[in-house]
């Protein structure tokens, strides 16, 4: 079959759901995923062929499209900050907002790095591991470490460390109760684990109320892990607060807290970083103009 006659298929079928571009995008993704051949290719070649097996790949794609399933899932990766990561549906897919994140961090960090020994950092609710992966992969002398509640997303972001050649120590723990958790290797004297641990906690915690559920995509809504999106509508800062307050103990002096957070709740997330009496505390926007990052930097 030639991939352009399969390409109109796409269009035949999902045009409607999707828009012409972005069908036109997911028939790329797949012919680059499963068989390495470029969009530039395909347009050099107009009378590319693919054989039964690699249409009929392409062909479950489309059904899983048609059901509005996330292209990242059906392809089982997607890429974030330059590297390719595994998903399945027991992790959200990383988006471009935490990339903006990540790329703070990482300048933030580079001068810490240049005025003082190895720093350590602590990623929360760590999910595929993009953020703790993506640090630990452009600032090789940190030691860091990511946490989640999830068995099944600690064995995606395992894999995911593994993949992209990093070192990461990864722990079951719970945002809400973090205070017992053991965050050095077995042997470390125990007196590591009093105050001032980290140079750097990050996290982008479950911070979508309820309430806001109609504003979700439903291919987002019917396949990502609720628990790692919602949060109830009387508590939408719950994980901030606990994590904020587990930073006043665990970060170092002058060591860095990073959030990313609720579009409508940035000056309200931003408050409970003064109340603890962060200094320096920073509201920026995403490159959609949504309050979207927030850093305190500990006293």
């Amino acid at each position: 079959m030639k991939a352009k006659d399969l390409k109109d298929i796409f269009h035949k079928e999902l045009d409607q759901i999707y828009g012409k571009d972005e069908v036109a995008s997911f028939f790329y993704l797949g012919i680059e995923h499963h068989l390495n051949v470029a969009r530039i290719q395909l347009q050099l070649e107009p009378e590319f062929t693919l054989s039964k097996t690699e249409a009929d790949f392409l062909f479950e794609i489309l059904e899983g499209l048609k059901q509005q399933k996330p292209i990242q899932y059906l392809l089982g990766e997607t890429e974030f900050y330059g590297l390719q990561f595994k998903v399945n549906n027991n992790v959200l897919i990383p988006r471009p907002e935490t990339e903006e994140l990540v790329d703070w961090i990482i300048k933030d960090a580079k001068s810490k790095i240049q005025n003082s020994e190895a720093i350590k950092i602590l990623d929360i609710g760590t999910g595929s591991g993009c953020i703790a992966i993506s640090l630990a992969k452009h600032l090789p002398e940190a030691q860091v470490f990511a946490v989640d509640i999830s068995e099944s997303a600690l064995e995606i972001a395992t894999e995911n460390a593994e993949k992209n050649n990093v070192n990461i120590q990864f722990i079951k723990g719970d945002a809400l109760n973090l205070a017992n958790e053991d965050f050095f290797p077995s042997g470390k004297d125990v007196s590591q684990r009093q105050k001032g641990l980290f140079d750097i906690i990050v996290s982008n915690p479950p911070y979508v109320r309820e309430l806001e559920k109609q504003e979700i995509k439903s291919n987002v809504l019917d396949n990502e892990p609720h628990l790692a999106l919602f949060v109830d509508n009387e508590k939408p800062l719950i994980f901030y607060k606990a994590i904020t307050d587990f930073a006043v103990d665990k970060l170092k002096s002058n060591g860095s807290l990073y959030f990313e957070i609720n579009q409508y709740l940035g000056q309200e997330t931003k408050q409970l970083l003064v109340d603890a009496e962060f200094k320096a505390v920073e509201l920026r926007k995403d490159l959609n103009g949504n309050d979207r990052m927030l850093k305190g930097t500990k006293k």
